[in-house]
């Protein structure tokens, strides 16, 4: 149940390693999820990722990895109700996969450690009146189960407070006797997960002003920085940097790149295209996304100073450019300042983007209103009922799924398996879907110790 953080000192890299592998398993729960994965599925799917990440293998869990992820999320997503919402689902579903797994001699020993007031029902109350009563309650509402649910005698029910399960109470589920309801033992667990739930929505509450009247300010220059980009991280391969052969990935010249737009630009770097040839100017937020989402995909600095050049000047004169624009264009690729060899944007970046009016950077899944959306969406040539799905998903703030759909649509039924977390990928998928390129071999969504930034020489951490 989490009830108290863990006592040990952790390395911060070690700390900061838990909690990524943590967010990579969210992140699949929360995509299996959303694309309307239930029982069978989802249990696959989160045996896979659990040790996949490390959290567990063969049937047993590594606690002390368990422990520290979650209660170093639990600070990185206490900060704002979105954060805790997204934090409280997820987490809700891996602690009922894992309670659904337990033993029945496990789950009794659970309840009785965590105080819930569930017990078993013992074989001497299994009386004949008892019985007849659960077996008649059962009728009214699983009449084919009610032979598969008595099979287990007393071992298949536990008595509970009848004030704990008024939604039981109320759809008459259980038999009610002297005060506790009779509740199945497949119905148990959402009954413990409603507390678990109940104490972890209480915990990110305390968290959140623990947080802001402590940790934030004196941990400003250690940990805070760390929890803080936590919930921002991507956790993708990087894009746009340049190997060991100076290459790219597939390298788009400016002959190809208004078909290689119209073919597979996600509907991001599609838009901001678009106005930049309309009005052959963007705002600097756009200028910079554009700007870099470009030499992600391989176009060459001098082929993307005459690109930008040749659209600006189609409103200003030359002298402009070069004054005010040209800097910031070799900026991007490293040539300018410190020379940094800057990545493009992110999904999670585009997504946290809030664009004001004559802007048009971010996410156009979260930012373009339902008949903007729906206007771009045919725009692709996608059809009405997909626009449907998409629109629907995009209303529910599953944006990066939204653009998988999209996707989809546009790319004859192909998909990408490890979900959209960047245009960059996007445009790659799309490119060897159309017969482009071919995979690089690096896997999705993978994220190497050495990729993780933390300073070397960091100390240690107490989870507390």
């Amino acid at each position: 149940m989490y009830a108290n953080a863990p006592a040990d000192d952790v390395e911060l890299e070690e700390f900061e390693l838990y909690a990524l592998d943590r967010i990579k398993l969210l992140k699949a729960i929360d995509d299996g999820l959303s694309t309307g994965k239930k029982g069978p599925e989802m249990k696959t799917l989160i045996d896979s990722k659990m040790r996949e990440f490390g959290l567990q293998t063969g049937r047993d869990y590594d606690i002390r990895k368990d422990e520290v992820s979650h209660f170093a999320l639990r600070m990185a997503y206490c900060r704002t109700d979105e954060l805790r919402r997204w934090f409280l689902q997820n987490e809700c579903t891996l602690f009922k996969h894992k309670f659904d797994g337990m033993a029945p001699n496990q789950k009794a020993a659970f309840l009785k450690t965590h105080d819930m007031g569930y017990q078993p029902v013992d074989n001497d109350e299994w009386t004949t009146t008892i019985q007849q009563g659960i077996r008649d309650t059962i009728k009214t509402f699983a009449n084919k189960e009610v032979d598969e649910i008595m099979a287990k005698g007393a071992n298949g029910f536990y008595k509970v407070p009848f004030e704990e399960v008024f939604d039981l109470v109320r759809s008459r589920r259980v038999f009610l006797a002297g005060g506790s309801a009779y509740v199945p033992q497949k119905d148990l667990t959402s009954l413990v997960v409603g507390v678990f739930r109940s104490r972890l929505s209480k915990a990110l509450a305390m968290t959140s002003r623990r947080w802001a009247q402590h940790v934030a300010g004196e941990e400003k220059d250690r940990l805070a920085p760390v929890i803080m980009s936590l919930s921002k991280r991507y956790i993708g391969r990087d894009y746009g940097k340049q190997g060991a052969d100076g290459e790219v990935g597939e390298v788009i010249t400016l002959k190809d790149l208004n078909k290689a737009a119209a073919e597979s630009f996600p509907l991001c770097a599609k838009h901001l295209f678009r106005k930049m040839k309309e009005d052959h100017h963007l705002r600097h937020e756009g200028r910079r996304q554009l700007q870099l989402y470009l030499k992600g995909i391989g176009l060459a600095l001098e082929e993307a100073m005459l690109f930008w050049k040749t659209e600006f000047c189609k409103k200003i004169p030359a002298e402009k450019f070069e004054k005010e624009y040209a800097y910031a264009v070799r900026h991007a690729y490293g040539k300018e300042g410190k020379r940094v060899d800057y990545t493009p944007h992110t999904c999670m970046k585009c997504i946290a983007a809030n664009p004001g009016n004559g802007e048009h950077h971010g996410c156009p899944f979260k930012t373009f209103g339902e008949e903007g959306l729906r206007a771009a969406l045919s725009g692709m040539s996608i059809k009405a009922a997909k626009v449907n799905e998409i629109v629907e998903k995009a209303k529910g703030q599953h944006y990066q799924l939204a653009c998988g759909m999209t996707f989809e649509a546009t790319h004859e039924g192909k998909t990408i398996d490890a979900g959209v977390q960047h245009p960059n990928q996007y445009f790659q998928e799309s490119r060897k879907a159309l017969g482009y390129a071919k995979g690089d071999g690096e896997g999705e969504g993978v994220v190497s110790p050495e990729k993780v930034p933390v300073t070397p020489g960091q100390k240690a951490v107490g989870v507390n």
